[in-house]
């Protein structure tokens, strides 16, 4: 008898302030999840596209994006790509999807129109993980993934304005809860360009642990130049530098990521 296809958990990976190696967590995240077994789909939801290009998809080649999906032209089903990495699926974007927010206007249920294209990848259960990589700003693309969204996924990174983004983002977070998606929680906040060296880095890292407690992830991404360099490559930095200190805190966060949704699972039962 088959196993029955696994509950489909799906994260927004959100800052307002750029720079926090948010499409950087959001590609590579997805690909070591697919690395210890799971089904994933990642969604670029920015208009730059870097998520697209940092999985090695040229712009050339992305003849279906969300901007086809939340514009009703084409099921999401449809949309999802094959990476050259198995077990992980891409729906791609381009500088289409800017126009999103002025073309569906004051239409009704507009900043459900990814909740709503979604449910057929619920019905299809191909995926264990959906990341949602957001655009770094509250708009209508944000708003459309967070209500799409079981929970927010925050990296953070280890410097002097990083607590005052993640108030922004907290505020926002409020804000679709309180109007859009009840059920809208903080899946967990992840540290991201950690630098032991540096003093800056380990206080950041103790005034987060100390505000959020159990939400932020053992885990710390630290800065690595490998992990700089592989979208350059159209790759992910697991596939380009296996070995280095920054794919194996990615592995390292995939499995805590896995582990503590097993939790939850175990908790709601």
């Amino acid at each position: 008898m088959p196993d029955s296809p696994k509950p489909m958990r799906v994260l927004s990976i959100a800052n307002q302030k750029g720079g926090v190696g948010k499409t950087t967590t959001a590609i590579n995240l997805g690909t070591a999840l697919a690395a210890v077994g799971e089904r994933v789909l990642l969604i670029d939801a920015d208009p730059q596209g870097n998520a697209s290009t940092g999985l090695g998809v040229p712009r050339q080649q992305r003849k279906v994006t969300l901007y086809d999906v939340l514009m009703g032209d084409i099921p999401i089903t449809e949309a999802a790509i094959r990476t050259a990495l198995p077990g992980l699926d891409l729906i791609a974007s381009d500088a289409d999807l800017s126009g999103v927010e002025l073309e569906l206007g004051q239409q009704p249920r507009r900043s459900y129109r990814l909740r709503d294209a979604m449910e057929r990848l619920r019905i299809a259960g191909d995926y264990s993980y959906v990341l949602i990589d957001c655009p770094p700003s509250l708009n209508l693309l944000t708003v459309n993934a967070m209500t799409a969204s079981d929970a927010v996924f925050v990296p953070l990174q280890c410097e002097f304005f990083a607590l005052e983004g993640l108030t922004q983002l907290m505020r926002t977070v409020d804000l679709v809860r309180g109007s859009l998606n009840p059920a809208l929680e903080i899946q967990g906040v992840v540290l991201t360009m950690y630098d032991r060296r540096n003093s800056l880095s380990e206080q950041v890292a103790r005034d987060v642990r100390t505000h959020f407690g159990d939400k932020v992830y053992e885990t710390v991404i630290p800065r690595n130049v490998r992990v700089s360099e592989a979208p350059s490559f159209g790759k992910p930095v697991l596939i380009y530098d296996l070995k280095c200190a920054g794919s194996q805190a990615y592995l390292k966060l995939a499995r805590e990521v896995v582990g503590r949704e097993r939790q939850r699972r175990l908790a709601a039962a």
